[in-house]
């Protein structure tokens, strides 16, 4: 086990098994390529993705189901290669994929979520990637006021 330094939780104890891997890191922070997603019970369905390179480094993010209990998934060829799952076959449901939202709050205070771009992680293998989407279906800058009760999904935890 190792431990990273973290701006907002202090000194995290880690083990090699926690770390999520991005292998293309994430667009816009390319070199960051290992997270630790942190969950806490009073924050739920909260997820923090902390950087294991940079202290500063911690996206908010919150299942899509939370957000849209009807999002549509869909992943292009070059992310389902880099999340380990075959190119040809239907997308694993339920607990073999995590897929968040990152959540952002604008300078009017007003919070958004980006569902045009999700993070899909493969439990399996705890590799992950953002999957930007290109058909026009979902807005990066989704509006949400509120977040909405609790779904039976989220009784779980996401890793």
């Amino acid at each position: 086990m190792s431990e990273i330094d973290t701006k907002y939780f202090g000194r995290i104890t880690l083990d090699a098994g926690s770390v999520i891997e991005f292998p293309q890191g994430l667009p816009a922070f390319e070199w960051e390529r290992a997270f630790l997603a942190i969950e806490h019970p009073r924050t739920a369905p909260l997820v923090m993705l902390q950087s294991v390179l940079t202290p500063e480094l911690c996206f908010l993010a919150i299942p899509v189901a939370d957000v849209d209990p009807e999002y549509e998934l869909r992943v292009c060829t070059e992310d389902r290669v880099a999340l380990g799952l075959d190119e040809t076959s239907d997308l694993p449901t339920g607990p073999d994929l995590a897929v968040l939202a990152l959540v952002a709050v604008r300078a009017d205070q007003q919070i958004t979520v980006n569902l045009m771009s999700p993070v899909v992680v493969n439990r399996a293998n705890r590799r992950a990637v953002q999957s930007v989407r290109w058909d026009g279906e979902y807005s990066h800058e989704y509006s949400i006021t509120g977040l909405p009760a609790r779904s039976s999904v989220l009784g779980q935890s996401c890793w």
